[in-house]
This record gives structure tokens, sequence and C-alpha cells, in this order.
């Protein structure tokens, strides 16, 4: 029987050369690792602990003993390892430990060179970590931060820069997280059917904002972060393959894809903002456009209507598959807005179906639109909307006015990218 331990490379000198292969095995495989670890001891907050450990020992032996040639099956078992030193030291031989112990005895003590789950099956531990990890008991910066960290395998440091926070900050997110859910004994299990679609609602939304985030970051210097929309993608391919039958999950996924096709075309080579209707729509990432349009496919095969996220998709198909600006079938869009309007309602969605109505039936129409929703005081603190409003002032040749908006706009506005723009406009620039 192959040995776990047994070395797939020579004791390298180069240290950066085995951090990186640390890094490459927690990036690929810590969910599984950690699914894996909280369906054995039971405990998800002890598993995450056990797997930063076996982290930790990788890099004080690899640089060493060599990288193992199955990287995720040395973790597991030394996570498992120190789980049952653990529970020997506090003298806790209960039958849980036994199982533990047999198990390993079995299996040649986690000798085997495979990896303890199968590498082409979709495992159901996973699906529990992301259920786990977004349960409705943890704030939504909390379920953001244990998602990006537990599922994406990404650091505290990562996780703090995407989102220009303190990485002490994002640790103590973590930490209250794992307090809470053992508080609330939080089961290691995907909710019974009953509650799944309200718990997958949860999922979806911490996905959604994630992608958010990095298609237009709400503050800093960059008008965009990539990596985290492209992560966000990522974990909702994970998410999609586990739940093959939610049309929702394939339309968040669709919604996700047709926009990030446009990512390489909403900046210029300073980093500065370009809008839709002025990018070249040849940067635009074809593949991407024919995954999202896939995956929106298989959303309306499943036969059970679209959703939010699914009408959404077709929005940013709309715009995906229009040759130019002008071409876009915005009379379409204006609809699926109204029908987005009636299936979840908010003001956003408002603001979105009047910018779409500019196009449509002219700028009189939607300010007509949005002079309603800045009456009802909804979004009085979102930059967008002074900056809609100044878009279509200037349309009418209102330009003093539209200033006055554009300024109004850049003042709430929190990312130094796109107040730039906005103070610009303000000054007739």
């Amino acid at each position: 029987m192959a040995d776990p331990w047994d070395v797939a490379t020579a004791r390298p000198d180069d240290r950066s050369a085995v951090e990186r292969a640390v890094a490459a095995a927690w990036r690929i495989d810590s969910a599984r690792i950690i699914a894996t670890l909280a369906r054995t001891t039971g405990d998800f907050g002890l598993a995450e602990d056990l797997a930063q450990d076996a982290l930790l020992d990788a890099l004080r032996q690899w640089p060493g003993d060599g990288v193992p040639r199955n990287p995720a099956a040395w973790l597991t078992a030394v996570a498992k390892r120190k789980a049952i030193d653990g529970w020997r030291r506090q003298q806790r031989r209960d039958d849980r430990m036994a199982e533990i112990a047999v198990e390993l005895e079995r299996a040649g003590e986690g000798a085997a060179d495979a990896p303890p789950w199968d590498p082409e099956a979709i495992d159901d531990d996973v699906l529990r970590l992301v259920f786990i990890a977004c349960h409705p008991v943890l704030s939504r910066e909390a379920r953001i931060a244990m998602t990006l960290r537990v599922v994406g395998g990404l650091s505290s440091e990562q996780i703090a820069h995407a989102f220009l926070v303190p990485t002490a900050t994002v640790q103590q997110r973590i930490v209250r997280a794992k307090k809470t859910l053992k508080a609330a004994n939080v089961p290691f299990e995907v909710p019974p059917y009953v509650e799944l679609t309200d718990r997958l609602g949860s999922v979806l939304g911490v996905l959604y904002l994630i992608f958010n985030e990095g298609h237009a970051a709400s503050s800093g210097s960059d008008w965009m972060r990539p990596e985290l929309g492209l992560e966000a993608i990522r974990l909702s391919r994970v998410l999609a393959a586990l739940l093959p039958r939610e049309p929702e999950v394939h339309g968040l996924l669709a919604l996700m894809e047709l926009t990030a096709a446009r990512f390489p075309a909403r900046v210029d080579a300073q980093g500065d903002p370009v809008l839709l209707a002025d990018q070249d729509r040849r940067r635009w990432d074809r593949g991407r456009i024919q995954r999202g349009q896939h995956a929106l496919t298989r959303a309306d095969a499943i036969g059970r209507g679209r959703g939010p996220y699914g009408i959404q998709a077709a929005i940013a198909q709309c715009h995906a598959i229009a040759a130019d600006f002008e071409d876009t079938d915005w009379d379409r869009i204006v609809m699926l807005y109204e029908t987005l309007g009636r299936v979840a309602p908010s003001p956003i969605v408002q603001l979105n179906r009047a910018a779409a109505v500019t196009m449509a039936s002219g700028p009189a129409a939607a300010l007509e639109l949005i002079d309603e929703i800045a009456a009802s005081g909804a979004l009085s603190s979102y930059h967008l909307l002074p900056a809609t409003r100044g878009e279509l002032l200037l349309r009418l040749g209102r330009t003093q006015e539209a200033r006055v908006e554009f300024a109004a706009a850049a003042a709430l506005s929190t990312n130094d990218r796109e107040r730039a723009l906005l103070e610009a406009k303000a000054a007739g620039d």
C-alpha cells in the first residue's frame, strides 16, 4: 500500500517552491479537507483549526522531507491524527475516537496514496460546508468571510485586502462566526428539503454580494476587484455541480458569467471606469458569454421558471449579444426589469428600469420614474440615484441642474475612481 508521506520530489532547496505547493494544495482541496474533518469530528470550528495546524506542519516539514505525492491526503491524515491526539490528551476516549482510530487502522493509518474522497465524485461534505458557512445565524459579513475562508480557501489577509478592512477584523469575524455556530449547535448537514429553498437563498445571496464587490468595488482606489468576482464564479460553479436541479443556482452562474465577460473592457489603461456605452466589445470574453448562455439554458431546462437571478441573467444576455450599445434590445430589457420588479421588488430594480427606459423611450420618460424614486426617499444615500438623474438632465440640456446632481453623487460615492469621474462631470469636463 502506498504511503501519503512518500515524497514526489527530492528535498527541495527552494523554500518558495514548497510554499507554492502548500498554497496550491490548500487552494484546491481546503474545502474537502475541512468538510471531511467536520464530518469526522462533528465540530466545524475544530475541523478548521485542525486543517490549519496541519498546514503549519506542512510548511515546517515539506522543505526538508519533500512534497508528498498527494498533499491533500497528507494534510487530512495529519489533521485526523491531531484530533485523536487531542482527544487522548483530554482522556476523552469515547466511541467517536474509537471509531476514528479503527477507521485509520483499517486504512493503514491514513497511509493510502489516494485522498479520503473520490476526486471525480461530488461530495456531499462540501455541500454541507457551503450551507454551514452561509448559515442564517451568522451576520452577512460573517457569512462572506466564512465562505471565502473555508469554501474558497482564501486567507484572512486576502479577504481583508479584497474588502479593504483590517486583517484583524476579518479574523475576529471568523472567530465569532465559529463560536456562534458552536453555541447554536449547528449540525454538519444539508438542511432538509423543506428548508432548502430558504437556506439556498442565503447561500446565493452571499455569492452574489461577493461577485458584486468584484464587479464594482464599494470603496477604495480600484474601480473593480476582478479576482473577487472570479472567485464568486468559481464557488458558483461548485454549487451548480452540487445542486444541478436548482434553477436559480444556474441562473446566478449565468448572470455572473455574462457580466464578467465585460470585465476586460470596463477599465482603461489607467484603471479608470469605462461605461457600457463606451466599451470596446471586441474585448468582451466570448468564452464567458457562451458559458453564461449555457448556464441560462440549463436553468430554463429544469422547467420551474426564472427567479430573480435568472431574470437578471436574461438582462445581461441582452447586452452580451448586442452588436453595439444602440443595437441593444432595450424594450426587452425594460420588460425584463418590469418582471423582476414583480418577482423581487426593490428601489434598485426601479432605478435600473428607469435607466433602460431612457434608451427605449427617451430621457423625459425616465426622469419621471427617477423623480418618483427620489420622492420616496428609498435611495437617499445611494450615489447612483443622483448620478442617473444627472445623466438624464444632461441629455435634456439642463446642464447646470445635471452638474448639481453629479456633485451630490460624488459626495455619496465611497469609491475613489468613481468619485473622480463624477467630480469631473460636475465640473463640466
